[in-house]
């Protein structure tokens, strides 16, 4: 009897340790970024402030919040065809936001980039994604009213949104922001979205300061998405259905589709010291008013993360052939798991079957953090014979002292395989950046 009491007590001493231990590394796991993409985006990406509740509507000026970032960067291309160019800019966000009285508040933002002139090209080797061709962009990024009643949340103007085919990609100065109507309800790991996109500015949008907010359709993009997260699972099933555009000087043109995505991802914890990820994707697009886009891409994507502090990944997508069509990731950076700082799969996808393979290493240090991808993407031939094969490699540095600073580096080589041009044919880009949050 005692025997079996010590084996007993001995067995749930191993289950709890195990537990602990696999706790702890799907934590580890899942505090990772997973996808090139978003580990560049998430570099130096602004961070909002709580919001303070009141209880008398004199106190929303007293208690409002300011925030911001300084950011400064500098991007130099060195092109196998044309002139290089080259810009540095200093700018960054500036919010105020009033505290919350009865589940209502409101908030404004304005985002600007200037060239420094002397650290900048002319005429045509100037970098004009920095700041735009004339130098300088300012816009009032964000305005709206927000609502909050317990996990309901409404919000209606200008403002950041982060979901898979419309997202703030913040991967040079300005981020995207759309004008939108959202409605969102979240409790205990299950989230509901749903709204209207109506127009978006940023670096995607083409910087423009003469017509910065470029439609998203001209009757807009509706959409409606569900997740659900716990400690070991995350799913996510959206729909968009985005109008067409008739409008020249659109930043994306006519695009017009509907779209359905799906993802699920696994976090497993093989020991204390090491835990896994597993994803797996899958976007459908159907055309509508002649647009083009009609697509059907599938993807996976898997990353072994050891004692917290070094990663190995590996993401897949595959596009499949539809004659004539091509495919739209989505307004931004889009959610596939092989995009990288560039380069992504609808550059090639065209009349083609086309794949992508990127294979990444991330490692953290105390304060530093280093980040090395290669990824390769090739297309069949399409119905004119011509093949696409396109490699691109990301290189990247941080250094993040406190909270608040951020000094970052990367380095981007693109070698365009068949000399097609697609994605600008062969080219090298340097970045460097320094962002101080207040």
């Amino acid at each position: 009897m005692k025997k079996i009491v010590i084996s007993a007590s001995l067995a749930i001493l191993i289950f709890n340790a195990n537990l602990y231990a696999t706790q702890e590394a799907t934590q580890a796991v899942k505090e990772r970024e997973h996808s090139v993409r978003d580990i560049i985006d998430e570099v130096a990406k602004p961070k909002d402030k709580e919001v303070i509740g009141v209880e008398q509507i004199k106190h929303i000026f007293e208690d409002a919040t300011v925030m911001g970032q300084l950011r400064v960067l500098y991007s130099g291309y060195n092109n196998s065809v044309g002139n290089n160019q080259y810009a540095t800019a200093i700018g960054g966000q500036l919010k105020y936001e009033l505290a919350e009285y009865k589940g209502f508040n409101a908030a404004i933002e304005v985002t600007t980039a200037n060239d420094i002139n002397f650290a900048t090209g002319d005429d045509t080797e100037q970098n004009s994604e920095i700041s735009s061709r004339k130098g300088n962009y300012t816009e009032l990024s964000q305005a709206y009213v927000n609502y909050k009643n317990g996990g309901l949340n409404l919000r209606a103007g200008r403002q950041h949104i982060d979901t898979p085919l419309a997202d703030s990609d913040d991967i040079r100065m300005i981020l995207n922001t759309f004008e939108a109507y959202i409605a969102t309800y979240e409790i205990e790991g299950l989230k509901l979205m749903g709204g209207l996109l109506t127009k978006w500015q940023g670096t995607d949008a083409g910087l423009s300061p003469e017509n910065p907010w470029s439609d998203t359709g001209e009757d807009g993009t509706y959409f409606a998405g569900t997740s659900y997260s716990t400690d070991f699972i995350d799913t996510s099933l959206w729909y968009y259905d985005i109008s067409k555009d008739n409008n020249p000087n659109s930043a994306t043109g006519n695009v017009a589709n509907s779209s359905v995505y799906a993802d699920l991802s696994l976090h497993l914890a093989l020991s204390e010291n090491y835990a896994l990820h597993t994803s797996a994707q899958y976007i459908n697009q159907s055309e509508s008013d002649n647009s083009g886009i009609d697509s059907s891409i599938y993807g996976a994507m898997a990353e072994l993360v050891m004692f917290e502090d070094f990663a190995l990944s590996v993401a897949y997508n595959k596009s499949k052939k539809q004659v004539g069509k091509s495919s739209f990731s989505g307004f931004g950076g889009g959610a596939l798991y092989t995009s990288m700082d560039s380069m992504i799969i609808d550059a090639i996808t065209t009349d083609r079957d086309a794949q992508a393979i990127v294979t990444g290493v991330t490692y953290k240090i105390g304060d530093f953090g280093f980040m090395y991808a290669y990824g390769d993407f090739n297309a069949q031939a399409d119905s004119l014979g011509a093949k696409e094969h396109i490699v691109e490699q990301n290189l990247g540095f941080e250094y993040t002292p406190n909270e608040n600073l951020t000094i970052a580096a990367i380095y981007v080589k693109d070698n365009d395989k068949e000399d097609s041009g697609s994605n600008g044919g062969d080219w090298e880009n340097l970045r460097a950046m320094v962002a101080y949050n207040f």
